[in-house]
């Protein structure tokens, strides 16, 4: 059987991809492409569309199926092209029962003639309100680094973001699932687990007790001493809790590197994006996390030409990358997103906006290049990720060859190529 999984966007979907694959085959489909994919900016929805024309010309004869956040937020936008055979929604995409009833459907239909409404296997994701644990024996291909969901769906409407209409309310998988997970892929092999969520740090407040973060994550140190390296994905600041700090600070196998949800670096814009921490906070947890771990690296996401961005406000994130000393940066220019309250606001130019994002852009190139000189003549664990590359703890990619993919080495640091270390 040929079934092809086309993955967009976050981590969490990555781990999905392989929920998806695993009923996908125990549901008996063959020639099936499915597209997960990602709605966080226009552009991430225009790729999807063009991938689905893409595949469809290269597999005239292949079934497509779309699922993900851009299908749960716009099924009937998908549902209309005529290279889609099936719209699934993202809780349905998890489902065993939603794949067995794709593959009754398309046994149905002797040809694709078929009414867009009827593609459509969609449910209301507003009304999720617990996970169910997904177990994933490893990931296709043998990557060294695995993801493990624990966190799905965000409770809070940052005033430019749609990803809460993809993903539904903020829901947690139960500590004791989150563990067998976790062991399951290191003895698949896996030297590397990178936990992921749509807001990691909201994780527990719907579990019986209410654990955090911080405790899941000195539970799965205590119960899989085996695990060699343990990465957690964005964090919001603002919600990190006194076990994340102790476990960052005193806990080896937690690798030394966070990547912040920050947006901006001005409070007014802050406010008008309806985030929950200030200018202040994100200086004040850099520097108290750099005391308790001080090699560790920090990333962020920042958008570029937010509505009301002026120059000042945005000199103001721009001063963020030295400020937070960032080490990685993730620049998103703003993308109107419709149904957000965002997109009633005054618009910055396009012009301006793409200014700006170049100007991020340079700023978190010098950003690494001054983490790869400091990083010269240092001994680094590095794992191998593929035949050409590899991640420092602090996850700085080295420029590696010959070396077994999923192999952590120790190599002495010589120096670098302005993008990645060499050894």
């Amino acid at each position: 059987m040929t079934i092809d999984v086309v993955t967009f966007g976050c981590r969490l979907n990555a781990f999905e991809s392989e929920v998806i694959r695993r009923n996908a085959d125990d549901a008996g489909l063959d020639d099936v492409v499915i597209v997960n994919t990602c709605a966080v900016t226009n552009e991430a929805v225009a790729q999807a569309r063009q991938s689905i024309r893409k595949l469809k010309r290269e597999r005239p004869s292949a079934r497509i199926v779309v699922t993900g956040c851009a299908a749960q937020i716009e099924p009937t936008m998908f549902a209309q092209m005529p290279e889609v055979d099936r719209v699934i929604g993202n809780d349905d995409k998890m489902r065993g029962d939603t794949w067995r009833d794709a593959r009754t459907a398309f046994a149905a239909v002797a040809d694709f003639g078929i009414a867009n409404e009827e593609k459509i296997a969609v449910a209301d994701i507003m009304a999720v309100t617990e996970m169910a644990p997904h177990l994933v024996e490893g990931f296709q291909g043998g990557l060294p680094r695995a993801f493990v969901q624990v966190q799905n769906g965000c409770d809070h409407r940052c005033t430019f973001c749609i990803i809460p209409f993809g993903r539904g309310n903020s829901r947690s998988v139960p500590m004791g699932a989150v563990v067998d997970q976790v062991r399951v892929l290191v003895e698949a092999g896996h030297a590397e687990i990178v936990l992921t969520g749509v807001d990691l740090t909201s994780y527990g407040a719907d579990l019986p007790g209410g654990p955090r973060l911080g405790g899941l994550i000195k539970r799965i140190l205590r119960h899989v001493p085996e695990m060699r390296r343990l990465r957690i994905s964005s964090i919001d600041s603002i919600e990190a809790d006194r076990d994340l700090l102790d476990a960052v600070a005193n806990e080896e196998r937690l690798m030394p590197h966070l990547h912040l949800s920050l947006q901006s670096g001005d409070d007014m814009i802050l406010k008008r994006m309806k985030r929950r921490h200030s200018r202040r906070d994100a200086i004040d947890f850099c520097a108290q996390v750099r005391r308790l771990r001080p090699d560790i690296a920090f990333g962020a996401d920042i958008i570029a030409g937010f509505p009301t961005e002026t120059d000042d406000m945005f000199a103001r994130s721009l001063d963020l990358v030295a400020d937070c000393d960032l080490t990685f940066l993730h620049v998103f220019p703003y993308s109107p997103r419709p149904g957000t309250p965002a997109v009633r606001m005054p618009p910055v130019a396009g012009e301006v906006i793409k200014d700006r994002a170049g100007q991020l852009r340079a700023a978190a190139g010098a950003a690494l290049r001054r983490r790869l000189a400091a990083d010269i003549g240092a001994t680094r664990q590095v794992l191998i990720e593929s035949a050409t590359q590899g991640r420092t703890e602090h996850f700085v990619p080295v420029a590696i060859a010959g070396e077994t993919p999923g192999a952590v080495r120790t190599r002495m640091i010589s120096g670098h190529d302005g993008a990645r270390l060499l050894v």
